[in-house]
């Protein structure tokens, strides 16, 4: 696809400009020089008649310390994958050595550039654009992002640059009578096309080593590594494909106690709930090194919140003093209501593991989107009462299950038709353990619905 990369100094006004392409907030955006550290890879349809474009917003260019080189670094990696280069300035500043240094080591990439100069909030600021003539980048476009002043035209330029989409050719001449069942068992091809899509997110505290795991699945540099608490901020996502799945990986960012939040870091635990919402399998990351604490058993409860497929796992394994078997038995009594979590360690730095860690993915996602029949279902439910009944309700009357039947995946749902729509905790908890005896649910939680006769829900 089409790659534009947007790069420039801090605080210039990147992030803004990428959520004006995207029409969302999606980056976050802060005053604070280095907000954003890794690449943002988004994917953006400008016009209908053009194809879809991968928009880059990368980290601010400047040299100050080891985890400011490390988001340059990324960013000019960034620039030698686009296809396209936005380079950023604000109205209200003027050219330095650092900055000529930039655009002439972009230059030699032999890319098209657009110089971009945000900030000019009116037409008084115009004078001010002139001085970026200096920097010797032919196309100059002067914007205000926060004022959607110029944007448009700048758009319109990109557009140029993207590829039309290829027309589609209508088969007018031929007709065929396709079989109706031809058609439906296309439908389900795109279904089962549709399950061969998995969202990872990676969670976990600050400094567990989530980036450096990430990094070591995807098999490339993808997230900056740095001692530095706090380096990752914005959600960063790469795909791999791996045993006939496209798995994307989402690395979040490490979350702390809440006294300890630090300014734009709250927006990155909301960014870290939205990501757990549309994810499939979350891998909580637990420090090897440093044991388990409270806060990792709250990250936990956000998992079970969202009901997300779920694999524990124990990073820096090869700096890890405490026996295998000890630490297996703290995290199963920490994370009781996780218990349907398989649990494992690894080493991202030794990749240990890593290639184990990725087929347990597929494994738990297989139990996630796994469908039992309703024959087979309801045999199940049959044997699980007979062998305990149902406790009667408040009067003393008798509860009874009429049938089940499976309504849902990911994870998979169970509708209990019911004289009277009660389950006691006890005894959901009871049944779901009964099924989990019958069948492999390993990774996935189990939701039971009960309900009366004719009531149905949305999902049905």
């Amino acid at each position: 696809m089409f790659k534009v990369a947007i790069l420039g100094k801090p605080n210039v006004g990147k992030s803004s400009f990428f959520n004006r392409l995207l029409r969302e907030k999606d980056a976050i955006i802060s005053d604070k020089a280095g907000t954003t550290r890794d690449i943002k890879k988004r994917v953006v349809s400008l016009d209908d008649e053009l194809e879809d474009i991968v928009l880059l917003d990368t980290g601010g260019l400047e040299e100050r310390d080891e985890l400011f080189n490390k988001v340059k670094e990324k960013a000019f990696d960034a620039a030698k994958e686009a296809d396209l280069i936005i380079y950023m300035v604000d109205a209200k500043t003027i050219p330095d050595e650092e900055e000529k240094k930039y655009i002439r080591s972009l230059q030699k990439l032999n890319k098209p550039i657009i110089l971009v100069v945000n900030k000019v909030d009116n037409d008084k600021m115009m004078e001010k654009v002139y001085d970026f003539y200096e920097l010797g980048v032919e196309e100059i476009y002067p914007i205000s992002v926060s004022h959607n002043r110029g944007v448009g035209k700048l758009i319109e330029r990109i557009k140029e640059f993207v590829p039309k989409k290829q027309k589609i050719i209508e088969a007018n001449t031929i007709e065929e009578d396709i079989p109706l069942e031809d058609l439906f068992s296309e439908e389900e091809n795109e279904d089962l096309e549709n399950l061969k899509e998995i969202k990872v997110a990676i969670v976990g505290r600050v400094n567990v080593g989530k980036s450096s795991l990430l990094n070591a699945l995807v098999g490339s540099e993808r997230a900056i590594v740095s001692d530095v608490d706090g380096t990752t901020i914005d959600p960063i996502d790469e795909s791999i494909y791996f045993n006939g799945y496209h798995i994307t990986f989402v690395d979040t960012a490490g979350i702390r106690r809440r006294g300890k939040i630090k300014d734009i870091e709250k927006y990155a635990l909301m960014r870290t709930e939205k990501v757990l919402k549309e994810a499939d399998v979350a891998i909580l990351v637990l420090d090897a090194e440093n044991g388990i604490v409270e806060l990792d058993e709250k990250i936990g409860g956000l998992i079970q919140k969202h009901k997300n497929a779920c694999i524990i796992v124990a990073n820096k394994w090869d700096e890890a003093k405490m026996d295998y078997k000890k630490f297996e038995k703290e995290v199963k009594h920490r994370f009781k209501y996780l218990d349907y979590a398989p649990f494992m360690v690894v080493s991202a730095k030794t990749k240990r593991n890593i290639d184990k860690l990725k087929e347990k993915i597929v494994y738990v996602y297989g139990n996630y989107t796994k469908r039992i029949p309703t024959s087979k279902l309801n045999e199940w439910i049959k044997e699980a009462t007979m062998r305990h009944n149902l406790p009667t309700d408040v009067r003393g009357k008798e509860i009874k299950i009429y049938y089940a039947t499976q309504f849902g995946i990911k994870p998979p749902t169970i509708a209990l038709i019911m004289n009277k729509p009660k389950l006691h905790f006890s005894y959901e908890r009871y049944l779901i353990n009964f099924l989990r005896q019958k069948e492999d649910f390993t990774g996935t939680p189990i939701v039971l619905i009960p309900r009366e006769k004719g009531e149905r829900s949305e999902k049905d």
